[in-house]
Parts: C-alpha cells; sequence; structure tokens
C-alpha cells in the first residue's frame, strides 16, 4: 500500500494538506465572481469553481474544518471514506464516499457550506483518492481549522467524535 501512496503523490504532484492528507489544485475556473454579488460575507472576489485531487490514508484523519462554500466530493480510487458533518444547528450526520452503492456508499457527496466536516478511512492500511469541486471557488481566508474545545463548547452533544477528529487538546 505505502508504495502505490507513494506513486500516486508523486505522480499526482500532491502536498500535504492543513486538515490532514494531501492535495493539489487541479482548477481554477478564470472567470470569477465579485464579492458584493456574493450572499456570504467573503473578503473579495472568488473565482467560479475551483477543484483539487485528495488523498487520505488510513494512518490520519482529515481534521474537522469548515468552508462558506457548498463542496462535492467526488470518489475515484481506494477505500471508502467515512466522512463526518456537523450543520450550524448541531445536527450530526456520517456517510460514506465510496464506489459500493449497494452497501450504502455514494460516488459523490455535498457537504453544504458552513458545516463542519471531517474525514477518515476505515479499513486498515488503506487509502482513497477523491476530488473536491468547490464553487464559488476554494480560498484558504474561507477555510477554517475547528478548535477542538471552542467546537465542544458550541456543540457538547457531539464530544467523542469531536475529540476524535480533531488535533489540538
Amino acid at each position: 500500500m505505502k508504495e502505490e501512496i507513494i506513486g500516486l503523490v508523486e505522480t499526482l504532484e500532491l502536498t500535504p494538506h492543513p486538515e490532514g492528507g494531501y492535495y493539489r489544485e487541479t482548477y481554477r475556473s478564470s472567470e470569477s465572481i465579485p464579492s458584493h454579488l456574493l450572499e456570504n460575507p467573503y473578503q473579495g472576489d472568488r473565482n467560479v469553481c475551483t477543484c483539487i485531487y485528495f488523498l487520505l490514508t488510513s494512518d490520519s484523519f482529515s481534521a474537522f474544518h469548515k468552508i462558506q462554500q457548498d463542496e462535492i466530493w467526488h470518489f475515484y480510487k481506494g477505500a471508502p471514506i467515512e466522512l463526518h458533518q456537523i450543520s450550524p444547528n448541531g445536527q450530526y450526520t456520517k456517510s460514506l464516499v465510496g464506489n459500493d452503492m449497494i452497501a450504502g456508499h455514494r460516488p459523490q457527496l455535498v457537504v453544504p457550506g458552513g458545516n463542519w466536516f471531517a474525514a477518515a478511512i476505515p479499513e486498515l492500511d488503506s487509502y482513497a483518492l477523491v476530488g473536491c469541486t468547490v464553487a464559488p471557488g476554494f480560498d484558504f481566508q474561507d477555510f477554517e481549522l475547528a478548535d477542538r474545545e471552542k467546537l465542544i463548547a458550541e456543540f457538547p452533544e457531539h464530544a467523542e467524535i469531536i475529540k476524535k477528529y480533531t488535533r489540538n487538546s
């Protein structure tokens, strides 16, 4: 497995992502949307759309984070991903992103903007390669990595899952 992961990282020219895993932006639209036309409080214009490769391994996880935009996950290869979401009103959902639809996996999943979300691969010694499409386009100004204590204070009913998928104490 490690050789295949190294091969994917090298072939796709992936780099470490701040939330965990590896990524590379593959598309950024040339068209942009002026910030005054966007509903959310964006600071500056946003490209219409962006897309990345995202590689996650079972020896790590993608920590809880949120962005303002909707993010669409597209499954490409590997083991299924557990995607954990907490909506702004506190509703928790767990979905499986993968290619076994009979087993309840979804090859495509939308994370609504403003939801906290984290991802992990429950299968040992595995990985998953997905694509993530964001519209309006992603900008790191819109990215917020969860602070464990603050997120638990906001959603105490989800303390266990928050502790599991955050990195700060």
